[in-house]
């Protein structure tokens, strides 16, 4: 019999691991990626299917764009990667600073 006074433990928001620096983190702390027509495009909507995570910072993106981790990630050989659309859409600035 239990007391009134226990709780379940709280639930863990879900973790992913930033393609770019590799680091986890919460869900929402990044932003889904996925291929569109083999284009690299943000999934804001989160449909469904193979997608990958990135920190919304210009060093994520960078470094997973040098690593070629987009590749990896969606193993996909040939894919487009429009680095100032990306770039614009994750920081909202398209200079590249």
């Amino acid at each position: 019999m239990t007391s009134g006074s226990e709780r379940a433990p709280a639930l863990r928001p879900p973790s992913r691991t930033c393609i770019g620096c590799g680091a986890k983190a919460e869900q929402r702390q990044l932003v889904r990626l996925r291929l569109a027509d083999g284009e690299v495009v943000l999934d804001r909507r989160r449909s469904g299917g193979r997608g990958a995570w990135l920190h919304p910072a210009l060093e994520c993106l960078e470094r997973a764009n040098k690593r070629r981790a987009f590749g990896r990630a969606f193993r996909a050989s040939e894919l487009r990667t429009d680095m100032r659309v990306l770039r614009d859409l994750l920081t909202g600035n398209t200079r590249k600073d």
